[in-house]
């Protein structure tokens, strides 16, 4: 189980605070909401990254708030994707891997997995700033997962991407997720989101509302 017992945050015209949030520690979980609902800001105070904010984080019985950031173990994927553009796709995946300690065994066989569902292959000795926005998509995928992390978390990953494109990442990192049995909180404004969900959480002016399952 994954309990957010309190998470709160004020800003000069602005405050956030939720309290007793479950997060399913299976599927994909949406944080959904408008743009300004207070989504993204919940992101960066879960990963660590709003020192001012106040976080009591129990996920399956570690106090994720008393962790570093790097040491929280988490998956992400930003709206920017933030690919080092003048690295292949290789090495941007590889980087990742590096910085998480992982061995050169347990890189190469988490990529082999990775490389096989995100299709990879094509494209992986070709540099970042020259690949498409779905092959894109795929390396920032495929760099959030290659350490097999505690949680996947997408900030609205989907956006630039096309109706068809958006379909064909959903159904690949729901497969990818299945597979390494790794739960997903997803947070977007996209209504298409909705069916892509298994468990939906409304966020409105730094509230949250009751959740809703599919």
């Amino acid at each position: 189980m994954s309990l957010v017992k309190i998470l709160k945050r004020n800003y000069s015209d602005f405050s956030i605070e939720i309290q007793n949030w479950e997060i399913p520690d299976q599927g994909v979980s949406l944080l959904y909401g408008p743009s300004g609902s207070g989504k993204s800001s919940v992101f960066r105070i879960l990963m660590g990254l709003e020192p001012e904010a106040q976080l009591d984080w129990d996920f399956k019985k570690v106090q994720m708030h008393r962790l570093s950031p790097a040491d929280r173990h988490l998956g992400v994927v930003f709206q920017s994707l933030d690919l080092f553009p003048h690295m292949t796709a290789l090495q941007n995946i590889k980087f990742i891997a590096e910085a998480r300690g992982l061995s050169v065994l347990e890189f190469q066989s988490n990529l082999k997995g990775l490389q096989e569902k995100l299709q990879l292959s094509s494209f992986l000795s070709r540099s970042a700033e020259v690949l498409s926005g779905g092959e894109k998509q795929r390396v920032a995928i495929a760099r959030a997962l290659i350490s097999k992390p505690r949680l996947l978390m997408l900030d609205e990953p989907f956006s630039a991407l096309d109706k068809n494109l958006k379909d064909e990442i959903r159904a690949l990192i729901r497969d990818l997720i299945t597979d390494w049995k790794l739960p997903c909180l997803l947070i977007s404004h996209d209504e298409g989101d909705l069916q892509f969900a298994d468990h939906v959480f409304y966020m409105n002016q730094g509230r949250l509302n009751l959740e809703r399952s599919s």
